[in-house]
């Protein structure tokens, strides 16, 4: 079933995003384009990833953000990884 009709998301790809560790409608969004057009999917996205465990949801909320950043180094900002290097 379409969720995403704008970029032609499925239900199946959001769950399967969920699964590589995606938790938020953000998250999503930035791997698929969904819910960044005209937005009427984002309720859909968000009954899809529900309110379940998150590995990174988790570590965030025990104050593990360097944890969670290592696991994701696309969550860092550019100039962060500039600095680093």
């Amino acid at each position: 079933m379409y969720v995403c009709s704008c970029f032609g998301i499925t239900d199946q790809q959001v769950k399967e995003h969920a699964a590589a560790g995606a938790c938020t409608p953000r998250q999503i969004a930035s791997a698929t384009k969904a819910g960044t057009e005209c937005g009427s999917c984002v309720r859909a996205i968000q009954g899809l990833l529900g309110r379940g465990a998150c590995p990174r949801r988790e570590l965030l909320e025990k104050g593990s953000a360097a944890a969670v950043l290592a696991a994701d180094p696309q969550l860092v900002p550019e100039p962060a990884l500039a600095e680093a290097a």
